[in-house]
């Protein structure tokens, strides 16, 4: 029923009047902050577990194991994401588990049935983005494309090229089509590498995570991923994945912990560990409890430890290569593109960053040479060391 009118005098009409001014702005206020919270913070730091076997249920199992500590997911079975209907059951628990989560897809041709049939993966990907918000972060594209090229794989993008320049434009004309269509609804694309990092952002990846693995070098992982993404104004992280070809597989909780502490305190917007694959009797991976533990204190570390600002203060020195040089980098003999065999200068440029590593650590970073590098470094870098040992000020 509508109430009667009264009529107000003049105090009454001020307390009113403040009374609906309150209203006003705290509706504002909330307003305003849904808004924000809404909105990708791009200072914002995440870590989680990349789970690379099983279904839904060791998804969950994950899930429910890491959501009080990490705030990342990353659903990483092909075979997984090519039912669309576990897929949204997977998004949806991550969702209500408060988790940020990135999904693998793979190439188009393979999402045909399983509730594909009239949906493509650029189109979930859109409506997974109104759906899930800022929760949904990203598709992962194409694992290892770096990789791929110099290791030969069957995958590898480039077989033959006549210059580095060739190989390189070969290379990034050979994948921009995967994830192009993914830009073009603007939805961001990840991947992880452990060579060529410079030439994926090149192909137009957002983010790239460099590989903690394999007894590398994690210094110059950093100096390689980083100085690509600076270059590019391009988030980076980093993944922790095998040590081993047999178990345990992954390095020890304690060295996980140290990786995950080095990536964050070097500036990384995302760190990862990969789980994988599935151990008899556990839906948890090749995980253990003391690695789970280990997220618990990295966990801790990040909340008492505020990340290390943009403009990553220490870093003012920069090693520049070659244009279009696609090395290696795992050990002086490594391979120039998996095309050509390291020589003289691929081995002086080895042993220069590896001296920087020993001078600076993670100070520094890689970058590769071309035509606007000097006026673009201007206010980021204090030193340029050329791959022919002239230094520029910039």
């Amino acid at each position: 029923m509508q109430q009667p009118k009264r009529r107000l005098n003049k105090k009454g009409a001020l307390v009113l009047s403040a009374a609906v001014l309150i209203v006003i702005v705290v509706a504002s206020l909330l307003l305003a902050t849904q808004f924000l919270a809404d909105i990708p913070s791009e200072s914002e730091f995440y870590y989680g577990v990349e789970v690379a076997y099983g279904g839904l249920d060791e998804l969950k199992a994950v899930v429910d194991e890491t959501k009080t500590y990490t705030n990342l997911v990353i659903f990483g079975v092909p075979e997984f994401t090519k039912n669309q209907t576990l897929l949204n059951l997977g998004c949806d628990y991550a969702y209500d588990a408060g988790l940020h989560f990135i999904v693998l897809l793979t190439n188009q041709s393979q999402y045909t049935e399983n509730g594909w049939e009239h949906t493509s993966p650029q189109q979930w990907a859109v409506r997974a983005q109104e759906k899930y918000g800022d929760k949904f972060l990203a598709v992962y594209r194409w694992d290892e494309p770096g990789g791929d090229q110099i290791d030969h794989s069957q995958y590898q993008e480039v077989k033959e090229a006549s210059d580095f320049a060739d190989a390189a434009e070969q290379y990034m004309n050979y994948l921009q089509p995967y994830i192009k269509y993914y830009q073009e609804v603007g939805v961001p694309t990840i991947t992880a590498d452990y060579v060529l990092h410079w030439f994926d952002y090149k192909i137009g990846y957002d983010t790239v995570l460099a590989e903690f693995g394999w007894n590398n070098s994690r210094e110059q992982q950093i100096a390689l991923v980083r100085g690509a993404a600076r270059a590019n104004d391009k988030a980076w992280g980093a993944i922790v994945t095998w040590e081993y070809s047999q178990e345990p597989y992954i390095e020890s909780p304690q060295s996980t912990y140290g990786d995950l502490v080095l990536a964050y305190d070097s500036g990384a917007r995302y760190a990862v560990v990969f789980n994988y694959p599935e151990i008899d009797g556990t839906k948890l991976g090749t995980l253990t409890q003391e690695h789970f533990n280990a997220l618990k204190d990295f966990h801790s570390y990040v909340s008492s430890h505020p990340p290390r600002d943009g403009d990553y203060h220490n870093v003012k020195t920069a090693y520049v290569l070659p244009a279009d040089y696609g090395f290696g980098f795992r050990y002086p003999q490594d391979s120039i593109w998996g095309l050509w065999p390291s020589n003289n200068t691929a081995q002086q440029i080895y042993n220069d960053v590896d001296g920087l590593i020993a001078q600076q650590s993670t100070d520094f970073d890689v970058i590769c040479e071309y035509p606007n590098l000097v006026s673009d470094a201007a206010g980021r870098y204090n030193t340029l060391i050329y791959w022919n040992g002239i230094e520029v000020n910039p």
